[in-house]
């Protein structure tokens, strides 16, 4: 499997047909097309260089006309290669499919000199997606500055080298990145960027953050005074990072479903009923926010129950679905 970082077209003008198509798209101009179709490099690039200009406004040098001639080559022969493309915040991803590519010749949307028209190639492929093969998130304030500088490119379309290539998988696959990361030359990226890698979360990873900053800023309260005296509400972990671990145990453990109600849990970053979402709660609620006494529950059901009995509790939700259909 190849990996390509993609653009299309001048400002990516083609985008939002390729993502509603699923399809990777390649233009090509008319005057020079033909010499492409006739597999004519060297003629190909001769008219080029004298017809066509660069972005600059300039004619391409030798090595760009070179480039735009494989190009189409690379969009319409691609099969079973992931590509990767950069939409404002978002990273999007797909993989290519055996069908052969169709073409169309259209007015072209940005000419560069007097107007003219392009075929545009388009090649299906598999549905895009803005998230991990786990479900995370793909935004790019989360990519790592090191692997910002290779997944995204000018240019129409961008190979990756070998190592490179294995890393946009691994990102894709939702996989754990730190071999590159702890590497001397990527932190060295991240220390001079100041800005350090944030880590691409899975909807469970994702919930039990979000729980357990919750419940850090509630512990932190601990002794304050409200509107209502506060419970103490102490912890017994030392960081958030080894309440989030717990949590995502939790939750793993419960396969997802409500430990009060047995209904299936919304996790973040999924659309549905808010009141599905996941919320930490803790089994006696006079105690503290400790291991074995937590316990990951739909968000009504944790409002409901509020300060009561979790035994007594679950007995009623039990009560309620005997007295079903």
């Amino acid at each position: 499997m190849n990996v390509y970082i993609a653009n299309f077209g001048t400002g990516n003008w083609a985008w939002k047909d390729c993502l509603q198509r699923s399809t990777i798209a390649v233009m090509d101009d008319v005057r020079v097309h033909p010499y492409w179709q006739r597999g004519d490099r060297e003629g190909y690039v001769a008219e080029a260089m004298r017809v066509l200009q660069s972005k600059s406004g300039t004619p391409p040098i030798r090595g760009v006309a070179t480039r735009w001639f494989n190009v189409p080559t690379v969009m319409t022969q691609t099969a079973g290669d992931l590509w990767v493309h950069r939409e404002k915040e978002q990273v999007w991803w797909t993989e290519s499919l055996h069908q052969p590519a169709t073409y169309e010749v259209m007015a072209d949307p940005d000419p560069r000199g007097a107007p003219n028209e392009i075929f545009v190639y388009h090649k299906l492929c598999k549905p895009w997606s803005s998230n991990t093969r786990k479900g995370g998130s793909l935004l790019w304030a989360a990519i790592h500055p090191k692997a910002r500088e290779f997944l995204f490119t000018e240019r129409t379309c961008q190979q990756l080298a070998p190592d490179n290539a294995i890393y946009a998988q691994a990102l894709i696959d939702g996989n754990d990145l730190s071999s590159w990361h702890s590497r001397s030359d990527w932190r060295a990226k991240e220390d001079r960027s100041g800005k350090g890698a944030v880590k691409v979360f899975n909807p469970i990873e994702l919930s039990a953050a979000r729980m357990a900053d919750t419940a850090w800023q509630t512990v932190a309260q601990s002794g304050k005074m409200s509107i209502v005296t506060a419970k103490d509400k102490r912890g017994i972990f030392s960081t958030k990072r080894e309440l989030e671990a717990y949590v995502v145990a939790l939750i793993e453990s419960q396969e997802r479903l409500c430990a009060l109600t047995g209904m299936t849990m919304l996790l973040d970053s999924f659309d549905g009923d808010s009141e599905l979402r996941c919320s930490l709660d803790r089994i006696d609620s006079s105690g503290h926010y400790e291991a074995g006494n937590l316990q990951v529950v739909c968000k009504f059901a944790n409002r409901w129950k509020g300060a009561s009995e979790n035994s007594g509790f679950k007995r009623l939700v039990e009560m309620i679905r005997a007295s079903g259909p």
